[in-house]
């Protein structure tokens, strides 16, 4: 195979017209020559760090939409089917990946479950770690939540540690806030990127301390405009990420999307694509073709180096993807699962109180951490009911691994005038998470998650949705376009319903990560994330 255009050498910071020669997969030769083609031939895209899950695609799917956009590459931490299926759910990710042309880079879940405060569905321990990082296929130590664990020396963390250290393989930090002596000591305990920041001054803090920081944004924590100015100086230090991305906005775009903004802001653009194409490859040591001769052919071909529209992709010397056409097909597999609660009943929903205030979580829009803030209860017949007048709703936590009794709290700014929205799709344990405005609407969202073993759904007034997640209760077995326009007609109904974030299911999803602060809610109870300890409804 042999192709003309301008070439984009990013390492060598200049662009050519020249010609690339492919045989069996690998690029033979890269020569300067004359030509009238004007397209421009650049590495691939790689995301430096995302939840395949939460795209709600099976990692088969997920390549078919993600090549579109020009992705080649990602390192993909199967933290969430783990805390579901444990290690079998990591297989299921790795086999179910291979069958496609794409370069999936998983890596071993450092913390499942993701505390000891809320019930999952799996442990994996540090004989686990062990025996994952022994695998080839798997290429790091995935993001190290328990920080806490780092910073008092757990004896389980410092052998998860040491193993990965053992094996040579990176270990990815998750360390929102940590500042000072704290992150000192995470990362001299051998932690070496973090994509947790949400303030310029802690990315700067973490970089001069010989951190790498990855740049994220996605469906719902959304740090781009934050951190980007990082990046002129930095930018051998800096990686961009998703973390998690829901259907519908993979259908729009990926890493590409970055990059053009980053360029709109006038930012150099080998500096922005040295962040993008470059540094993950080299960090996590990928197999992943550079643009240089020698290496696999992993490639793409963009209409200009302004909006970065993907034209084609090109992986180990495959065309996967031509000129609006993945030619990345479906694949059968067998779904698996792990869902073993019943379904409830109204007054499982109820909370007897006589308290004048109770603590609230505050959702925040684009972020993953929640403020704590003390609101005046709305009481009915002895009973706690959500406030529409102040949006203080209820939500609800369901075990879904065992009959447990639903945990209930309450919420600020999900904005629900009606009706209840419900995931399982709930970091990290994944079970069961559900916001609404009454215990009727709840127990009925809920209800119809149980049904069909996973999914997530609204139910208003007037009528019901669902999109059945029956892969882990977190993932489709459908295709992705499938999928994101379901999920787009959900999104809609939610926000008709009166929601005013961005991504409500996604914000959703984030309610239960015990490991963010400030406060949460887990199957067992309200959690203070800052302290790391169960905190009482009732003041």
């Amino acid at each position: 195979m042999t192709l003309q255009g301008q070439i984009v050498d990013i390492q060598n910071k200049r662009v050519y017209k020249g010609e690339i020669t492919c045989k069996d997969g690998i690029i033979v030769s890269i020569t300067e020559q004359e030509h009238d083609v004007n397209h421009y031939i650049l590495p691939g895209f790689v995301d430096a760090h995302i939840h395949i899950e939460s795209s709600m695609l099976v990692p088969s799917e997920f390549a078919k939409m993600a090549v579109v956009h020009g992705t080649v590459a990602s390192v993909s931490d199967p933290h969430e089917i783990a805390n579901v299926l444990g290690i079998k759910g990591v297989e299921f990710m790795i086999k179910n990946g291979k069958q496609v042309p794409f370069k999936f880079n998983f890596g071993a879940p450092s913390c499942v479950p993701a505390t000891s405060f809320e019930s999952a569905g799996a442990i994996i321990d540090s004989e686990d770690i062990k025996n994952l990082l022994q695998n080839p296929e798997i290429k790091y130590l995935a993001e190290m939540m328990n920080y806490p664990g780092v910073l008092f020396d757990d004896a389980e963390v410092i052998k998860k540690i040491a193993w990965a250290k053992h094996y040579k393989k990176p270990i990815d930090g998750h360390a929102p806030g940590l500042r000072g002596d704290a992150i000192t000591k995470y990362i001299n305990a051998g932690i070496s990127t973090d994509h947790e920041c949400f303030t310029y001054e802690e990315a700067l803090e973490k970089l001069k301390k010989g951190m790498k920081i990855l740049i994220r944004e996605g469906s719902a924590a959304k740090n781009f405009e934050a951190l980007i100015d990082l990046l002129p100086e930095y930018f051998e230090n800096i990686m961009f990420c998703s973390d998690d991305k829901h259907p519908d906005d993979l259908i729009i775009s990926h890493i590409n999307a970055l990059c053009a903004r980053a360029v709109a802001k006038g930012i150099d653009v080998f500096k922005v694509l040295q962040a993008a194409c470059i540094n993950p490859v080299k960090h996590y040591n990928l197999d992943v073709g550079l643009l240089q001769t020698g290496d696999v052919a992993d490639f793409i071909v963009v209409e200009d180096l302004k909006d970065f529209k993907t034209l084609q992709t090109y992986i180990d010397g495959d065309l996967v993807f031509n000129k609006g056409t993945s030619m990345i097909k479906s694949v059968p597999f067998k779904n698996i699962n792990n869902f073993n609660c019943t379904k409830k009943e109204v007054s499982d929903f109820a909370v007897a109180s006589s308290a004048k205030q109770i603590r609230v979580i505050e959702a925040l829009e684009g972020q993953l951490v929640t403020n704590e803030c003390i609101e005046n209860t709305l009481i009915e017949n002895g009973y706690l009911v959500s406030n529409t007048e102040t949006d203080v709703l209820k939500i609800a936590v369901v075990n879904r691994y065992n009959n447990q009794k639903p945990a209930i709290a309450f919420i600020k700014n999900f904005g629900l005038k009606e009706g209840a929205i419900a995931s399982s799709v709930g970091h990290d344990s994944h079970n069961i998470i559900a916001v609404g405005v009454s215990d009727t609407a709840l127990n009925k969202a809920v209800n119809l998650l149980i049904d069909k073993k996973g999914g997530i759904c609204a139910v208003s007034n007037a009528e019901e949705k669902i999109v059945p997640l029956p892969v882990a209760g977190i993932m489709s077995d459908k295709d992705g376009i499938t999928v994101g326009k379901q999920y787009a007609e959900l999104d809609k109904m939610a926000k008709q319903m009166g929601s005013k974030l961005n991504a409500p299911y996604m914000t959703l999803s984030f309610m239960a990560l015990l490991v963010i602060p400030s406060l949460k809610l887990s199957d067992k109870g309200l959690f203070n994330g800052t302290e790391f300890k169960f905190t009482p409804l009732e003041i």
